[in-house]
């Protein structure tokens, strides 16, 4: 019984979302047991001279050792993803493709000139920067400790890993990354002589839009957008 639940709960993810938090789960099982991270790691020289072309994706997949670090990325990873698929995005997976395709295609530009070896908690930052410049009037509640509205999420994020030792490069990244995608798509068109710069890909849309919704589909409420007690959060007026 609890495994058909889990299995539906699991099957009422959208595809997206689905598919990268899987493919980064089962990264970082195969890590433990089949490979190592020195052949996933983000390194120019064995993508361009020596074609090994894999690491440019799987340099997204890997978020280090099952720890804290990990489980607090996969947690926002998945949360903010799927909000942003259910949400902004919704019937719109084609647009959502692209915007992983665009983020990865910068942070891996960006990341020629920064020592960055895994660029996936840079696109974590940069997911979570769209939907909170999405989102702009929601309160959100850090550890029980911050309480802010929803665009300052990443700045508060990079405050923590600041404090846990961490580089804040990945951080910065992320949000410039986000804030590219963020002024291209929603605040340049809108703009008085400005133009959508960013067009998906008709081949995007053919393979990935459909135009009937499935009207069993279970959205994620995004009332409660952090999940957890360093990201609830409530839309003011609410």
């Amino acid at each position: 019984m609890a495994y058909q639940s889990l299995r539906l709960e699991y099957l009422q993810i959208p595809p997206v979302s689905r598919a990268y938090t899987t493919a980064c789960v089962l990264t970082t099982a195969a890590v433990l047991e089949l490979i190592t991270p020195f052949q996933l790691y983000f390194n120019p020289e064995l993508i361009f001279k020596h074609f090994q072309i894999w690491r440019l994706i799987t340099n997204f997949l890997f978020f280090g050792p099952v720890g804290f670090n990990f489980l607090f990325n996969m947690i926002f990873l998945y949360r903010y993803c799927r909000m942003l698929e259910e949400g902004s995005f919704r019937g719109r997976t084609a647009d959502f493709v692209f915007m992983f395709l665009f983020g990865g295609f910068l942070m891996t530009l960006f990341g020629l000139f920064v020592s960055l070896v895994f660029l996936g908690q840079a696109f974590t930052i940069m997911l979570v920067y769209v939907w909170s410049r999405r989102n702009p009037y929601v309160r959100m509640n850090f550890f029980g400790l911050l309480n802010f509205q929803a665009p300052f999420l990443p700045w508060v994020l990079m405050g923590f890993s600041l404090l846990l030792g961490n580089s804040i490069i990945v951080d910065l990244l992320g949000i410039a990354v986000g804030h590219i995608y963020f002024f291209l798509e929603d605040v340049f068109p809108n703009q008085p002589g400005g133009i959508r710069i960013l067009k998906t890909p008709s081949i995007l849309k053919a393979i990935f839009d459909t135009p009937d919704e499935d009207p069993n589909y279970n959205p994620l409420p995004d009332e409660r957008p952090g999940g957890f007690a360093w990201g609830e959060g409530q839309r003011l007026g609410g």
